[in-house]
């Protein structure tokens, strides 16, 4: 039998060879971390334009309350708008859809079950898209290419995945807090003027329960009116084609 030995020299040679190891491994991992930090994905918060431009949404997964207050005051605006609506909702008020579109505004894909995208797998949420699509289509004519995400949730996963399916993610960079229990007409107001900028992406909801929605609209829209500002849908503002997304969330031309 042969038998082995092992010098001191070839001791410290392995003790300073598995250091040496351990050295690359922390350095290799920081690597990657930074490399997967540059290539997060991110949605489209906002549009670098020089134009006075902004695209008005809506999300739509609550109930019809003042939906028709919404559609009348944006008509008496010259303003058109995004509604982002869930599949749920579609169902329950298909009138609403259609009512919404003969206003000359247009219907977005949120969802179907408004669920916390960022919890499900990338089965189920190609699952809830589609059975989303299947409800607006019909009342559509055509199948939805934005994507609201519910709680404006999202990570590198769902983001990959919709884009994947034709969709475009749309967020906003200006949020009316018209949700908020607290949110009155002026705090809803203060919101919105003093943070819209060109080629901003604002945010209101149908049947905020704060019920105070339309109000501010009222006051809102003819101020950024009078301030130049052209109010549109998020299609309008959108870059389709040769543009980057860049860390804020800001999509500018290539």
């Amino acid at each position: 039998m042969k038998v082995w030995y092992i010098t001191k020299k070839q001791v410290k040679i392995s003790f300073i060879t598995a250091i040496l190891l351990v050295a690359v491994s922390v350095i290799y991992g920081v690597g990657v971390l930074f490399v997967s930090a540059k290539e997060r994905m991110l949605p489209v918060y906002s549009v670098e334009t020089p134009k006075k431009q902004v695209a008005l949404t809506f999300d739509v997964a609550w109930e019809d309350s003042d939906l028709n207050q919404i559609l009348t005051i944006l008509q008496e605006n010259k303003a058109k708008a995004t509604f982002f609506v869930t599949g749920d909702w579609a169902r329950r008020y298909p009138d609403g859809v259609k009512k919404i579109l003969a206003a000359g505004n247009e219907v977005q894909n949120h969802s179907d079950r408004h669920p916390h995208v960022a919890s499900i797998d990338g089965g189920s949420l190609m699952l809830d898209t589609r059975a989303c699509e299947q409800a607006l289509t019909p009342l559509t004519g055509k199948k939805p290419t934005l994507y609201r995400a519910p709680y404006g949730e999202y990570d590198n996963e769902m983001l990959a995945a919709l884009t994947q399916e034709g969709y475009t993610v749309v967020q906003w960079d200006v949020d009316s807090r018209d949700w908020q229990p607290s949110a009155t007409v002026d705090t809803i107001v203060g919101n919105v003027v003093e943070k819209t900028g060109p080629g901003s992406i604002l945010l209101f909801h149908v049947d905020a329960k704060p019920k105070c929605t339309p109000q501010a609209l009222q006051k809102i829209l003819p101020e950024l009116t009078k301030q130049g500002y052209a109010i549109g849908t998020a299609s309008d503002l959108l870059i389709k084609e040769n543009y980057v997304i860049d860390r804020n969330g800001r999509m500018k031309h290539k």
